[in-house]
């Protein structure tokens, strides 16, 4: 089983990265937030999980730490939640983000990621509550105290456009703040971001 690839990156798109090692390329689907991480890099190395779609058809998947991999891991370990929606979860909130929704019982940010309906969210939160400890940090606090579902939802919108994801929440925080930009509008609130960035 392959745990790690430490190679030259040949080819990077938001959804996946070619890593050259031994003259050899490896196609990994990767998280919008590990895309980010190795923006600037020429090489990198990567953790891998590999997932079987069908006994003949494994797919690879891979992640700029190990944290990521193990909050993958848990989430596909979920009934009816495969490697495509981990990802998307993994894209729209980090590591310890998803780990802060699942510990505050949060099914409201979690199903506001796309492709994450109410019910899968619960099962979600009924299955790994209490498992992903080691993740949460300060943030899952923040989380279940204010927690505002058209500022998320905004955040979500400014990485699907392509924006770095720490680099969108400052800016959603000095239109909310600085500006006194409502977040009754997520609209409003996403261009009132965008002048920020």
């Amino acid at each position: 089983m392959i745990d790690f690839i430490k190679g030259k990156i040949t080819e990077r798109t938001p959804t996946y990265i070619v890593l050259e090692t031994s003259n050899i390329g490896y196609a990994l689907t990767v998280s919008i937030n590990t895309y980010s991480k190795l923006a600037d890099t020429t090489e990198a190395k990567l953790y891998v999980e590999q997932v079987f779609v069908r006994d003949d058809n494994p797919k690879h998947y891979g992640f700029y730490d190990a944290d990521e991999r193990d909050i993958f891991r848990k989430v596909i370990s979920v009934s009816g939640v495969g490697g495509g929606s981990a990802m998307l979860m993994l894209s729209s909130l980090s590591a310890a983000e998803i780990a802060a929704a699942v510990n505050t019982a949060n099914v409201a940010l979690l199903k506001s990621i796309k492709g994450i309906g109410e019910k899968t969210a619960q099962r979600i939160v009924v299955d790994l509550k209490g498992k992903l400890g080691k993740h949460e940090g300060g943030i899952s606090q923040i989380l279940s105290v204010s927690y505002n579902k058209n500022r998320d939802e905004a955040l979500l919108a400014l990485v699907a456009l392509g924006f770095v994801r720490n680099i969108a929440e400052k800016a959603l925080e000095k239109a909310t703040k600085q500006q006194g930009t409502t977040t009754d509008n997520v609209e409003i609130l996403i261009k009132a971001a965008l002048k920020n960035l």
